[in-house]
């Protein structure tokens, strides 16, 4: 009993606030992704000797935290803490070695999902119901393309309520190329350019289930009401509500009683509105009745600065500065083009595996890490398809790649070849010289630094071989 009153006493309402205040920040530095993986459910504990202690669930939680966020804890805790009180950081099963029994019910101070009110984060809507921004995602950490530049644009026209805004944007591309990103950013931008308008932002999901959930509780009408007096509803994929009659009407109506007061909508989805066969068409006529921005796949260069940018963030998050060996920064944006956020996957991978240390690794070293991460492509991807790829497009059969040959109009195709399966699979050179046509590795060597110097000069070239990954990764 004297244990359960200390640990009431230890998180009072001072101590609470103190540690809240110190989530807000690391949910907001972190992610929410991270966060909720690794902090959310830690607690704050009394320890043995009446000092504070941060508990984790599991082992691998308190050593992820030692790792990559204990320091910044550290520092945003002792900036909270008018009495100045250390803080310590053990698992459960240690904390509970020490406490002699077992703790009570591991409840976690979890601070609300709405962002703390302020000039520069007011929360997006009154009630918790319709928060969902995530803080990492706003204009200013948001790469610009050829492939996105447009949309970005017209994003932060509407972000500024410019006039001459055309009613509904519909912001469209595959998954992991920008779109929340953008909503995000807008919702952010938009509420600190004008605190006294109403931004509401969802999924298309939450829209779902909370519609879902008004009928079953009788309250549709103040659910109506909620979505009809923002003065900018932005709504993300909203091509999941496809099939879902009476919640494509709701919608239908929404946005037609928005567009009608002058509010403005903001939507996106993974197709242009014109291929959203699934959905009412009555809404997909609304829909294409608005700008319509497609967001393309991200081109080299763009996934390049993306990496840049992410990990100098990162690293700022981590307290130390780094940076990549141009060609291990190549070797990941040519790897990795499927979406952004499987490239930010793997970057986040190296930076916790790595620390400090990641300016030093080798594209070997990089590989061996990322080995997980590389297995499915290399089952997806093998030398033969790029053989077969390669040949197709130069216009040559798979034959003259693996011949003896030395003319430049096989030799240089052969070059791009080898190098794309350097990139694109995790064979060893050996190998990749054997499976064309028995050369030494050291002639696999040549070929992929050739390749690498001829691209940054050779547009063409540098688009042969964008086109030629692109369709190897499907």
């Amino acid at each position: 009993m004297a244990s359960n009153n200390l640990s009431r006493a230890m998180m009072s309402t001072p101590t609470a606030n103190v540690w809240i205040k110190t989530s807000h920040l690391l949910r907001a530095e972190l992610g929410d992704d991270a966060y909720g993986s690794w902090l959310a459910q830690a607690a704050l504990r009394p320890s043995a000797e009446g000092e504070l202690c941060l508990v984790t669930p599991t082992g691998i939680a308190r050593d992820w935290i030692r790792r990559n966020a204990w320091r910044r804890i550290g520092e945003v805790w002792a900036a909270n803490d008018p009495e100045g009180r250390v803080l310590h950081l053990k698992s459960k099963i240690e904390y509970e070695a020490e406490a002699g029994s077992p703790t009570e019910a591991f409840e976690p101070v979890e601070p609300s999902i709405a962002p703390i009110a302020s000039a520069a984060h007011p929360p997006a809507v009154q009630g918790e119901r319709w928060c969902g921004l995530q803080d990492r995602f706003r204009f200013d950490t948001f790469v610009a393309g050829p492939a996105n530049e447009f949309a970005d644009a017209v994003a932060r026209r509407v972000a500024s309520w410019a006039d001459g805004h055309f009613n509904p944007v519909v912001l469209h591309g595959p998954y992991g190329f920008g779109k929340t990103h953008l909503l995000n950013a807008m919702a952010w931008e938009a509420m600190a350019n004008a605190p006294d308008r109403k931004v509401v932002y969802l999924t298309a999901e939450r829209f779902l289930s909370g519609f879902v959930r008004a009928l079953m509780e009788r309250r549709a009408a103040s659910f109506k009401d909620e979505l009809r007096s923002a003065d900018l509803l932005l709504i993300d994929d909203v091509h999941l509500i496809g099939g879902k009659q009476s919640t494509q009407e709701e919608m239908l109506y929404t946005l037609a009683a928005l567009m009608e007061d002058g509010r403005r909508v903001v939507f996106s989805a993974d197709r242009p509105p014109s291929a959203l066969t699934e959905m009412d068409p009555h809404l997909r006529s609304h829909l294409s009745a608005g700008l319509v921005c497609g967001i393309e796949p991200a081109d080299r260069t763009l996934r390049m600065g993306i990496l840049e940018r992410k990990l100098q963030i990162l690293c700022r998050q981590q307290g130390f500065e780094g940076s990549l060996r141009p060609e291990a920064m190549a070797f990941l944006a040519d790897r990795f083009t499927e979406s952004v956020r499987e490239l930010e996957g793997a970057l986040n991978t190296l930076t916790a595996r790595a620390g400090a240390a990641i300016g030093s690794l080798s594209v070997e070293e990089i590989q061996r890490m990322l080995s997980l991460n590389l297995r499915g492509a290399e089952r997806r991807v093998t030398v033969d398809d790029i053989q077969k790829a390669a040949a197709e497009h130069f216009g040559l059969k798979q034959a003259d790649l693996i011949s003896a040959c030395r003319t430049r109009a096989i030799a240089r195709p052969r070059q791009a070849a080898m190098w794309l399966a350097k990139q694109l699979t995790t064979r060893s050179l050996p190998d990749i010289g054997r499976r064309f046509g028995g050369r030494d590795h050291t002639t696999v060597l040549h070929a992929v630094r050739r390749i690498d110097e001829l691209r940054a000069a050779d547009a063409q070239l540098a688009r042969d071989l964008e086109t030629l990954t692109r369709k190897l990764r499907g």
